[in-house]
């Protein structure tokens, strides 16, 4: 390298990391101080026993006590999760993790032949998994102390280890030949191989949302078909009456890792299914669940999943973009220490950098996803002609997984996709008198 390009690459590299830094550090300083407002908020209402006027008879002082110990809990966690995870970022892009991780990826990939792209299918993999190694303290005490005390986890260590080894297989199974492709096509495509990197990378979610309810899914739950009964008949007579077909319903043994409850359709095509939690089904009466299948019917029928899929697939093509003026460019690179530009640490420094600068994106996305909450309530109450039931799902359900019944709305609007249940029956209150007016 010539006197005058390492002159120019000094500044460069040095103006890269100023902006990746003041990036960071603002979005660092955002989720801190949305943190300490929400537990602020919190503990006012604490002290006042504010209980939302749509739970005043729903919930009593020990119940209310208990969702805010449990708030509370969770986000003076978060305060230290939040600021060992931004440490553990510096670590890695900032402590010389990443040209190691380059020299023992290209040691261990000269033993393949090139064309296998090994080097940069290890430095990928490799990262991926040193990563996932420090999220680990943050990830133990959130299950087996936040949610241990407040009988949440019923997931045993051994269970616990198995579903990571499960993942690391399957990341590797996965992730090995999913890798392979991407390389091959930045590397055999030209300039323009951010567009074909975009229909391979949509390709591949639309497969694994196809592939996922009975290939993957079942690796780490068990799915029955639901047994028949009033329910899976009111069940099938409700998606027979909005045209919905699918491959069955289906209950999930999620009380083996968690009291948590929840309802959700997954696959595409023919491979839709109904999945019920099997805690679910102990908490809630047939209204109150057929109330939430209506709804979870509603994104579907309204079209929101198909909506989010096209959201999803633009984001991913201006990101992509983004990357292809950034791949060649070496004082992005050298930034966080490394020699060379090449394929593969372009996507893993990708993956770090993208947090930070789109975290403000966040409300925005959230504002969307909550719309479209609003509109499967909407829906679910006039195909069951029964609000009420939805309603009272809803706050069963808040009071159970003790959720936050208070948070603050700043905090709400940037880290909650759906609205709190008192906005929702707020809503559904609103459309009852407007359609009884009609």
């Amino acid at each position: 390298m010539s006197d005058d390009l390492e002159r120019l690459l000094g500044p460069m590299t040095q103006l890269v990391v100023v902006i990746f830094l003041a990036f960071f550090f603002f979005e660092l300083l955002v989720e801190l101080v949305l943190n300490e407002l929400n537990i602020g908020y919190v503990q006012r209402r604490r002290s006042g026993q504010m209980i939302p006027d749509s739970f005043h008879g729903k919930i009593d002082s020990q119940q209310m006590e208990r969702s805010v110990s449990y708030t509370l809990a969770i986000d003076r966690f978060q305060r230290w999760a939040t600021l060992y995870g931004a440490l553990a970022t510096l670590l890695v892009l900032f402590g010389g993790a990443l040209p190691v991780a380059e020299q023992l990826s290209a040691q261990l990939g000269s033993l393949f032949p090139p064309s296998l792209h090994a080097n940069g299918i290890l430095f990928c993999l490799g990262t991926g998994f040193v990563v996932s190694v420090l999220n680990l303290p943050t990830e133990l005490y959130s299950t087996f102390v936040i949610e241990q005390r407040f009988g949440f986890n019923r997931t045993p260590f051994g269970l616990y280890l198995a579903d990571k080894l499960k993942g690391l297989v399957l990341a590797i199974l996965i992730g090995g030949p999913f890798l392979f492709c991407i390389l091959w096509v930045m590397r055999g495509t030209g300039t323009s191989w951010w567009i074909w990197a975009f229909f391979f990378i949509f390709g591949f979610q639309l497969l694994m949302l196809v592939l996922y309810p009975a290939l993957i899914a079942p690796l780490f739950n068990r799915f029955y078909p639901l047994e028949p009964g009033e329910l899976r008949e009111q069940i099938s007579s409700l998606a027979r009456q909005v045209g919905l077909k699918t491959s069955g319903i289906y209950t999930m043994d999620g009380s083996k890792r968690s009291a948590h409850s929840n309802a959700y359709f997954t696959g595409m095509g023919k491979s839709k299914r109904i999945v019920l939690f099997d805690t679910l089904l102990k908490q809630l009466n047939t209204e109150q669940l057929l109330a939430v299948l209506a709804h979870e019917i509603g994104h579907y029928k309204l079209k929101h999943i198909r909506r989010s899929l096209v959201l999803r697939g633009a984001f991913l093509l201006t990101a992509l973009f983004v990357l292809s003026l950034l791949v060649d460019y070496p004082p992005f690179f050298h930034a966080f220490g490394l020699q060379e530009p090449t394929h593969h640490s372009a996507l893993v420094l990708f993956t770090f950098l993208a947090g930070p600068f789109t975290f403000y994106l966040n409300p925005l996305f959230n504002h969307l996803s909550r719309r479209y909450e609003y509109e499967a309530d909407a829906f679910a109450a006039e195909i069951s002609n029964n609000a009420q039931a939805l309603g009272e799902a809803l706050i069963e359900l808040t009071v159970q997984n003790l959720s936050n019944l208070t948070p603050h709305p700043w905090y709400s609007a940037y880290h909650y996709s759906h609205p709190t249940t008192e906005e929702r029956i707020r809503a559904m209150a609103a459309m009852g008198k407007k359609l009884a007016q009609t």
